[in-house]
């Protein structure tokens, strides 16, 4: 059983804002559950550790005994959401937007307790509703308010165009909240125009307003650009569990910390005290970063799955395992350095230097065990290094 003050620790862990935290507080004094919404549309059919942010907040809600319900938007995938986009983004066939929404289900109750979650589709109600019932929902929100939301007010004063029904997405995503009497709505910080959007509209319903949670876009592993597949940067939650392992360890040591406030289960007095054992103690952070790695792969694929990443993990790279028929490779460098491309390209590990740069930007190239994906990334001359292309293509190479 957790305390008024333990509750409001866990739910606000990682979170950038809360609206209203007051408010909030009320609700949890009252000692019923509370209706927790979270919205996907289901967009793609995989879901990446960025996706999860959300989610595990909501398993941390459940935790504390509320009702969780995970939103499936098959109804506003259709309309296809602006959020962050400099142009009008195609909706989806209705065909994809179904066949993705059987995925997300399998694939949340990784993480969610499928006793403790309830799953809607958001054209359960939408299909009901009357082109009057849109006109009247429509009516509710103003055009100058819609352009105060920072994507569509910059795209309006750079002339470039927007679609009506740009426009009903917010108000969609809102009366959501509406239909489902949602006391809280978790979102990303980018959602969070939506989200308040929500909390008008059930005032407008004679509903008590939502308290809206943000949590921030997760970082990729590049540490630079939200994880995302089209950048390569991804951790999909259907990833082999060797090569989810690895990629975890690719991060850098302070993204580590990141990662482990918004992905882990663990306490934060952990956290903060391996943190401290890192700064003070000497503790190595690819040892904390086992700890890290280990958990999310069990959390997908199950704890005798992680433990054998780890102990492959630490055998392929710490203890040099390596093929017999292992290749080796001379390359000449210039002025006693080489760009990662051009070794590549002439140790025959990628066909061209273009090639060899897509590849490095995607995350599939790895220095003794290491993921790399800086293009500006040189090697020095007078060293070997084990370089990895992919599963298949690996080769030891002498610069010199």
């Amino acid at each position: 059983m957790y305390s008024l003050a333990e509750s409001l620790e866990l739910i606000k862990r990682g979170a950038v804002d809360l609206l209203l935290e007051d408010e909030l507080v009320d609700r949890l004094k009252a000692g019923r559950p509370l209706r927790v919404k979270t919205g996907f549309d289901p967009t793609a059919p995989d879901l990446h550790l960025g996706h999860t942010v959300l989610i595990n907040k909501m398993r941390q809600f459940q935790d504390l005994g509320h009702h969780v319900i995970f939103l499936i938007g098959d109804f506003t995938g259709m309309i296809g959401d602006p959020t962050g986009k400099n142009i009008t983004r195609k909706p989806l066939a209705p065909e994809e937007i179904l066949a993705n929404a059987k995925t997300y289900q399998a694939q949340v109750f990784k993480i969610l307790d499928p006793e403790r979650t309830e799953v809607l589709f958001n054209s359960s109600w939408f299909n009901q509703m009357t082109p009057a019932d849109f006109i009247h929902l429509a009516a509710k929100h103003t055009v100058a308010r819609m352009l105060e939301r920072d994507d569509f007010g910059k795209r309006y004063a750079s002339g470039q165009p927007i679609a009506i029904h740009e426009f009903l997405y917010p108000l969609v995503q809102g009366y959501d909240s509406v239909a489902m009497q949602a006391d809280v709505e978790l979102g990303g910080t980018d959602q969070k125009f939506n989200l308040l959007v929500g909390r008008e509209l059930q005032k407008h319903y004679g509903q008590p307003p939502q308290i809206v949670l943000t949590m921030p876009i997760l970082e990729g592993l590049d540490g630079v650009q939200k994880m995302s597949k089209s950048l390569g940067n991804y951790v999909g939650i259907r990833d082999e569990p060797n090569e989810m392992f690895g990629k975890l360890m690719s991060i850098s040591d302070e993204l580590m910390w990141r990662y482990f406030e918004l992905l882990s289960f663990r306490p934060t007095r952990d956290i903060v005290q391996w943190r401290q054992q890192v700064a003070d103690e000497g503790l190595n952070p690819r040892d904390v970063k086992f700890r890290l790695a280990e958990e999310l792969v069990a959390r997908f694929h199950g704890a005798a799955a992680g433990q054998k990443a780890l102990a492959a993990f630490i055998e392929r790279f710490q203890k040099g395992f390596l093929p017999d028929d292992l290749i080796e490779v001379q390359v000449q460098s210039r002025d006693g350095r080489l760009l990662l491309a051009n070794v590549l390209k002439a140790a025959g590990l990628a066909e061209s230097t273009s090639e060899a740069l897509r590849l490095i930007e995607q995350g599939a190239v790895r220095i003794d065990g290491e993921r790399v994906m800086s293009r500006d990334l040189e090697l020095m001359a007078d060293s070997n290094y084990v370089c990895q292309v992919g599963k298949r293509r690996i080769a030891r190479v002498f610069v010199l």
